[in-house]
């Protein structure tokens, strides 16, 4: 064990003393820190605009998502068509798709594209479905999704920096930590050596450094949630019929989809505060109160005579036909 211990050792001196001669080397050939960070910003956009503005058709081939023709949902394009022409945002594609959970989905860039799953069809009626797609296009709207993608790309680029600081120091330090406790005989104790406390302890900055710059990124997303809802009830005039969409959909979901922007992920928030701190959606229950709140002061809360329960309107879902190749007809209905 010593001898191993003392070659171990022996190995990350030289990988040690190699590190050094590459940082003096670096250092001393150093480009202008000002032009080494502006070329690093603008080469983590261009990055992550390019990932946002082409990566709209690969995930849709993802999700075998299939374009819906007017002809055959004739209501969908009269909802789609109404929202978008009084939003600022462009008209839309439309999508169906089997996400596995009843949800849509807005993918930006230059041609925007609404995905709905087929359930939803058959659980929403249709100003319920105009209030989910009015939340859709909200996210276009506002470019969420474009925010969102410079947010990730600025936060991986910024801990792969760390990381390449961070990682080679950390590696020699383990093979320090090794090695003596080789000498020691003792070595399942490795890490709780000098070398290997510090091991250790540069690991746990990087994932603290990651998970907090996630929080961000988190917290952000759970906010512009709450803006897409209120920007939706403000183009329908109808929060009642988003939160019962709402209501539906959580009821009908039955595990988490990575695709899925109304699933409510961090549904047991209160009694896990870490799970709500690191979802990126509110919880449901958090978003259905809101919009009753909102139905309460603009005094639109008991004008439905048939009002459900907690003051929400029954669901008289849509009866689709089922046209021979598989698409849903759904009938117009009169506003």
């Amino acid at each position: 064990m010593v001898v191993a211990g003392a070659a171990t050792i022996a190995v990350y001196a030289v990988v040690a003393g190699a590190l050094w001669l590459l940082v003096r080397f670096v250092w001393a050939n150093r480009p202008d820190p000002l032009t080494l960070a502006a070329a690093f910003l603008v080469a983590t956009l261009a990055s992550g605009y390019l990932t946002y503005r082409f990566g709209t058709g690969r995930t849709l081939a993802g999700l075998d998502a299939r374009e819906v023709p007017r002809e055959r949902a004739p209501t969908v394009h009269r909802i789609v068509d109404a929202l978008a022409g009084g939003m600022d945002v462009a008209r839309p594609r439309v999508f169906v798709a089997r996400l596995g959970e009843p949800n849509a989905l807005a993918l930006g860039g230059p041609t925007p594209a609404l995905v709905i799953d087929y359930s939803l069809f058959r659980l929403l009626s249709a100003t319920e479905l105009e209030g989910v797609l009015a939340h859709e296009l909200a996210h276009i709207e506002g470019r969420d999704g474009l925010v969102q993608t410079l947010g990730h790309s600025v936060v991986h680029t910024a801990v792969g920096l760390v990381a390449l600081a961070l990682v080679p120091v950390a590696a020699v330090a383990g093979g320090f930590a090794r090695g003596v406790a080789l000498v020691r005989g003792a070595p399942d104790r490795w890490h709780r050596t000098l070398p290997g406390r510090l091991h250790v302890g540069l690991k746990r900055t990087l994932t603290l450094l990651l998970i907090a710059l996630t929080l961000l990124l988190r917290a952000y997303s759970r906010r512009r949630e709450h803006a897409a809802d209120d920007r939706a009830v403000e183009v329908t005039g109808r929060p009642l019929a988003l939160a019962s969409a709402l209501r539906r959909i959580d009821s009908a979901s039955r595990s988490p989809f990575p695709f899925a922007p109304l699933y409510r992920r961090g549904r047991d928030g209160e009694e896990q505060p870490l799970v709500r701190l690191l979802s990126t959606h509110p919880p449901m229950d958090e978003r259905i109160e809101r919009l009753r709140r909102r139905a309460e002061r603009e005094g639109v809360l008991g004008r439905s005579p048939d009002r459900g329960v907690d003051g929400l309107r029954p669901i008289r879902p849509i009866r689709p036909d089922r046209a021979g190749d598989g698409w849903t007809r759904v009938p117009i209905e009169k506003r």
